[in-house]
């Protein structure tokens, strides 16, 4: 049964909470206004708005940036799966022990060094102009195919050291305690590590991820018919900016459920950390 005392402090708390939606709520609305008031009062607004919000071409516009965003959205889900597996290799490669082993680690860790510090753009130029180029046999000319594989080779040296971090972070006591009842390296890797490493580096992965979502418009340097490119090809049609704001709106739409996913699954792992 609650006592009073209980109750009271539940009406509190209630009342506070009350007090400080609205009190956000104000302040939104007066920051939303100062911010509209000042933006529209500025002396070139009316061409602002005719190059970069017109309605009629932000219509016509949207079917075609929608084509192309369905191709993004292909790419993002193929390139997530592949950044993982080499990702994950790549990160035990660097978490290998012991001197027979140096080479692995020396190419591992050279690959992040290099495409860690590699410009994205110019990691698509290199694979999308350079390896056609080539003209060796089986090597694609598919633009969307080069621009997956540039956004993989770097992509995958960030999640590495993402989820090298979290294998570092597991507690020798837990390999030594898997090696004790028999397990191999690998199998302790797999049924030990990897799921307390990936559940710690959780929320720094889908931030990734989230970076991920809105580079995989840059394929359209190689000539793919993406939302981006769609949207230039609008452009040009149009004589105006607008299909380039409603591609950049339909990429913030993509990416809020995955951020707030990343938040939900930070706030969760500092309620459990602090809960031990």
């Amino acid at each position: 049964m609650t006592s009073d005392l209980q109750r009271e402090r539940l009406a509190y708390k209630r009342s506070r909470s009350r007090r400080s939606t609205a009190v956000a709520l104000c302040s939104t609305l007066v920051f939303a206004l100062v911010a509209w008031f000042t933006v529209t009062s500025a002396p070139g607004w009316p061409r602002v708005r005719d190059s970069f919000f017109d309605p009629g071409s932000a219509l016509s516009s949207l079917p075609d940036v929608l084509s192309g965003l369905w191709l993004n959205v292909r790419v993002l889900v193929v390139c997530e799966v592949a950044i993982l597996l080499l990702g994950v290799g790549i990160a035990a490669l660097r978490t290998l022990r012991g001197p027979v082993w140096f080479p692995l680690r020396a190419v591992a860790t050279g690959y992040v060094d290099l495409f860690r510090g590699l410009p994205l753009i110019i990691c698509l130029y290199l694979v999308g102009f350079g390896l056609p180029g080539l003209r060796l046999t089986g090597i694609p000319n598919d633009p969307v195919l080069l621009g997956g594989i540039a956004l993989v080779l770097v992509y995958a040296a960030y999640v590495a050291e993402v989820l090298r971090a979290g294998i570092d972070s597991v507690h020798p006591s837990q390999l030594a305690a898997a090696r004790s009842i028999g397990l191999t390296h690998a199998k302790t890797m797999r049924i030990v590590v990897l799921p307390q490493a990936v559940r710690r580096v959780l929320p720094p992965l889908l931030n990734d991820f989230v970076a991920l979502q809105k580079d995989c418009g840059l394929i359209s340097v190689l000539g793919a018919v993406d939302a981006v490119r769609a949207a230039q090809i609008d452009v040009a049609r149009f004589y105006d900016f607008t299909p380039y704001v409603v591609a950049g709106l339909l990429f913030v739409v993509l990416a809020v459920p995955c951020a707030r996913l990343a938040d939900a699954a930070g706030r969760r792992l500092a309620t459990r950390e602090g809960a031990r």
